[in-house]
């Protein structure tokens, strides 16, 4: 079998799944998910396919070798479309053997795997009245953003002490509505600074955070000094492009969950690698996934085969997902759980010309502003 064509497949607003096609008409499917820059990723795509045409598509650790370790340059781009590429191969490898990606994995440690969904809000009162609805849907695991407000000029001007108030008035409310038997988590995206990350933390502390995601922008110094200086278990990871930042993660802070993206860290081959890296440390996998149906099957593909998963993000805010309208059969979900796929490959279907039915639109988000005119980390 030799691979015979790498197609691009832009959809919706930040959608960018990627097929590989081969001689035996097999069809591998896969997801990028650098979203600012899917169009740049698509073109990585065809460069790749220079490379890839007449392989064969079994060899996916020699491949992954040769796309991640031969060429000069690196970045999110390039390793967004690796990692489609890479899910792709895995795809195609399990509908050639007739079993689930997890059976190649190293087999079946659960049927199904938890997960979390997410909610937004303008005020306190709005988020705890969608944490309580989504608790008695039966969802066990909630988690908030804390937002950027913006002032009618669209700066923003949140000095020290709003910020820690308003996140601990939200958690207090939130905690309140759902009670202690629904786990609370709180998303930052990296828009606090270091000191306010800390005092932050201290404060939500006594609300019990499941975990405390992305306090600050990527710096591994400052990051464990939050994480020393902060009580709350930080989750981080879901920028990082290879397993060596994993590594460098785990050695230089005390992270207690990490977040890999399938659709930029590397694909399933590099998920594998850093939930191995993880399991020595006994720190948990909470695999980030703010992309569509492929992303959400390579995720839980590899929640099957490790010990270590903790819980995954499941794309829907405020009670509403996507995904439903874009697979031919929907996921199974149940009391906070999503069952495991057992078809072949990532064991998914897109639906027939999901670019044509959702017409690719792009994401592209903006510059943030403080209220002196300055960039925000976001």
């Amino acid at each position: 079998m030799k691979i015979t064509k790498i197609e691009p497949i832009l959809a919706g607003t930040r959608y960018l799944f990627v097929k590989v096609h081969t001689d035996q008409g097999l069809v591998g499917l896969g997801e990028c998910g650098a979203w600012c820059y899917q169009e740049a990723t698509a073109a990585v795509l065809k460069q790749m396919e220079h490379h890839l045409l007449g392989l064969d598509p079994l060899r996916i650790e020699y491949i992954w070798d040769g796309l991640t370790r031969c060429f000069h340059f690196r970045g999110s781009v390039v390793m967004a479309a690796i990692s489609g590429i890479d899910i792709a191969l895995w795809d195609l490898k399990g509908k050639y053997f007739g079993v689930p990606c997890y059976e190649l994995l190293g087999g079946q440690v659960r049927e199904k795997a938890r997960i979390y969904v997410n909610i937004k809000g303008k005020t306190p009162e709005a988020m705890a009245d969608k944490a309580e609805k989504l608790a008695a849907q039966g969802f066990g695991a909630i988690r908030y953003s804390i937002g950027h407000p913006e002032n009618e000029n669209g700066r923003c001007g949140e000095n020290f002490s709003a910020v820690v108030n308003r996140m601990e008035s939200t958690f207090a409310a939130i905690r309140e509505s759902v009670g202690w038997d629904v786990d609370v988590a709180v998303e930052c995206h990296r828009g606090l600074k270091p000191a306010e990350a800390i005092e932050a933390g201290r404060v939500l502390e006594k609300y019990r955070p499941y975990f405390y995601e992305d306090p600050i922008p990527d710096n591994l110094l400052a990051l464990a000094q939050v994480i020393e200086q902060c009580h709350v278990p930080v989750a981080t990871g879901e920028r990082f492009i290879n397993p060596v930042e994993f590594e460098e993660l785990l050695e230089g802070t005390s992270v207690r969950y990490i977040r890999p993206d399938m659709c930029v860290a590397g694909g399933l081959t590099a998920g594998k690698k850093i939930a191995a890296q993880a399991e020595a440390r006994a720190v948990y996998l909470i695999p980030h996934n703010p992309l569509g149906p492929v992303s959400t099957a390579a995720c839980l593909q590899l929640n099957a085969c490790i010990p270590n998963f903790e819980i995954q993000e499941y794309p829907m805010v405020n009670g509403e997902c996507p995904l439903n309208r874009e697979m031919k059969r929907a996921f199974e979900i149940e009391n906070g759980y999503i069952k495991i796929p057992t078809g072949p490959g990532l064991g998914i279907e897109l639906i027939d010309d999901i670019d044509c039915v959702f017409p690719f639109t792009g994401r592209y988000g903006k510059f943030w502003m403080h209220e002196d005119g300055s960039i925000v980390d976001r």
